[in-house]
């Protein structure tokens, strides 16, 4: 057998299968969705072995994208589990057949709390769908198994459908970015967009701040005690006037300056790049990797000016924020 050919039929046969599968798409479909979209409880996606994975699957990618739903079992559905079905939900059957007995079993369970039934079938004439308010048609010509047995198209295309109708409902709910973030507070996308300046920097005891007037001595011990590698510089007003870094004291040692013979001023930067605490983290990173030689640290200010904080390098590596493959090391 010819490897390669073989795999690339049967990526033949799911695409056209796909697009056989969008010949049935139509009013049953459009209908569904506004259902769903009208719930007012939640959608219980249930289906029992590879059309139970595709339904885990379509429960996960709903709750994901704003609409409430859960993956019930339906063996353990007949066993006490059908106590999550309310009279509000809707619950969502997929089944090539239609005529498998686990989810028959558990219909008149849930028709008698009330509950709508919607079923994704390739068999219209099923079991299934008699006991079903809509039906969703799914044709599948064959399966891409030589035997015509193992579930592969007809996984392929329940699975399809399942994702399109998702998506059109998280477009339907104007499900954004943001609103992306906050049920995935865990992930990479999340951190981006929820965490702010504030919830990263270093702030109170730990911000290292000190007074334009104060000796180069206070000011090592500050930078030395607060390990962030360097300091703010600021007035009577705690309005920021420049950085020390570590980077500063070497230059001027480098230079062979005596060292309690300078002022603050005549070693800092009184133009730092900086950032207000009240912006998005994701900000400090990009400004941190916007120079040729990336920052380790910015200075975090008020809306009034005033030194509020610090943003190491690390910290924003503790908090998830950047990728392995950065470009800072």
């Amino acid at each position: 057998m010819k490897i390669l050919s073989e795999i690339k039929r049967v990526m033949s046969v799911q695409m056209d299968s796909v697009n056989f599968a969008k010949t049935a798409v139509g009013a049953s479909y459009e209908n569904a969705v506004r259902s769903l979209f009208r719930c007012r409880g939640k959608v219980v996606v249930t289906g029992i072995g590879k059309s139970g994975l595709i339904a885990q699957k379509f429960a996960s990618t709903l709750a994901s994208t704003g609409t409430p739903a859960i993956y019930l079992h339906p063996v353990e559905g007949m066993h006490g589990n059908l106590g999550i079905v309310s009279k509000n939900d809707i619950v969502f059957c997929i089944g090539k057949s239609g005529e498998s007995e686990e989810i028959l079993n558990i219909l008149p369970a849930v028709r008698k709390i009330g509950a709508s039934i919607i079923s994704l079938t390739a068999n219209k004439d099923s079991s299934l769908a008699r006991e079903s308010s809509l039906v969703l048609h799914m044709p599948v010509k064959r399966e891409a198994c030589p035997l015509n047995l193992a579930p592969t198209t007809s996984s392929t295309v329940a699975l399809v459908i399942c994702d399109a109708i998702a998506i059109v409902l998280m477009k339907m709910r104007g499900f954004g970015p943001e609103s992306f973030a906050l049920f995935h507070p865990g992930g990479l996308l999340g951190k981006r967009l929820l965490l702010k300046v504030s919830d990263v920097m270093r702030s109170g005891k730990l911000n290292p701040v000190v007074h334009i007037n104060e000796s180069m001595e206070h000011l090592l011990v500050e930078i030395t005690q607060k390990w962030t590698g360097a300091a703010s510089i600021v007035d009577s007003k705690r309005r920021l006037l420049g950085i020390v870094t570590d980077y500063d004291i070497r230059k001027a040692f480098a230079e062979e300056k005596i060292i309690s013979n300078l002022k603050i001023k005549d070693v800092m930067n009184s133009r730092p790049m900086t950032i207000y605490s009240d912006e998005m983290a994701i900000k400090a990173l990009q400004i941190m990797e916007s120079r040729k030689k990336p920052l380790t640290i910015l200075p975090v200010i008020d809306r009034h000016k005033r030194s509020v904080g610090m943003i190491h390098l690390h910290d924003l590596i503790s908090k998830g924020l950047v990728q392995p493959a950065s470009s800072i090391s």
